[in-house]
């Protein structure tokens, strides 16, 4: 059974379910430009990816658009959005279970630095985490290698072998990410990714108690 010293962990879609709280602070920012807002499904998988590129790839908007957008939709969810969240059910056992065994735990997450800390601090997850590695609060930095690696650097800056790591996420880029660093990738299918997505991920996990399992809990 696979026993990782290092687990680094997605936030959004994989630890928490904050889809409710960034469609609609997505739906908003659309709203007040003066957009087409999709429906709330297609929404959805907006969660994950860096938002200027969601705004790029999926609204079409130009770059002086997206600036505004940004900044619309950051003063939204900062305000509102980032408390229309919940721990996905077993979640929180699981991080605290591996912080007692012994494992050392980062958090590498595209999600802007203050809302991942507001969120962090709100479920109390802060203290399971060795390494939190997030993007900045301007969006810029949100590549998921980028943040996989600053928390890479962040665990080596104290002294911690990650050789024996798996990154936990839901989406492609996670994926994809942990990859350009040869870390092996477990997906969860509860998260925001589509099954197109997930067979790409060395693991599929479909419960908390998969998880666990391959954990080695």
């Amino acid at each position: 059974m696979p026993h990782f010293d290092t687990v680094l962990f997605d936030l959004d879609g994989t630890i928490v379910d904050s889809a409710p709280g960034i469609v609609q602070s997505i739906a908003h920012t659309l709203r007040e430009m003066g957009k087409a807002v999709p429906p709330m499904s297609d929404l959805l998988h907006w969660v994950g990816p860096p938002l200027p590129q969601s705004f790029q790839t999926r609204a079409g908007l130009s770059a002086s658009e997206i600036e505004e957008a940004v900044a619309i939709y950051r003063e939204q969810y900062l305000n509102v959005g980032a408390y229309d969240a919940r721990l996905f059910d077993g979640m929180g056992a699981i991080l605290r279970e591996l912080r007692d065994d012994g494992r050392h735990l980062a958090l590498a997450t595209s999600k802007p630095t203050t809302p991942a800390t507001l969120m962090l601090e709100h479920f109390t997850l802060v203290p399971y985490f060795t390494v939190i590695a997030a993007a900045a609060d301007d969006e810029s930095r949100g590549e998921k290698h980028l943040i996989i690696g600053d928390a890479l650097e962040g665990l080596d800056a104290l002294g911690i072998d990650p050789s024996d790591m798996v990154m936990v996420g839901d989406r492609i880029h996670d994926i994809e990410g942990a990859k350009e660093h040869g870390i092996p990738t477990a997906v969860v299918r509860w998260g925001y990714g589509t099954s197109e997505e997930w067979l790409h991920a060395d693991h599929q996990i479909d419960t908390p108690r998969q998880l666990r399992a391959l954990l080695g809990l």
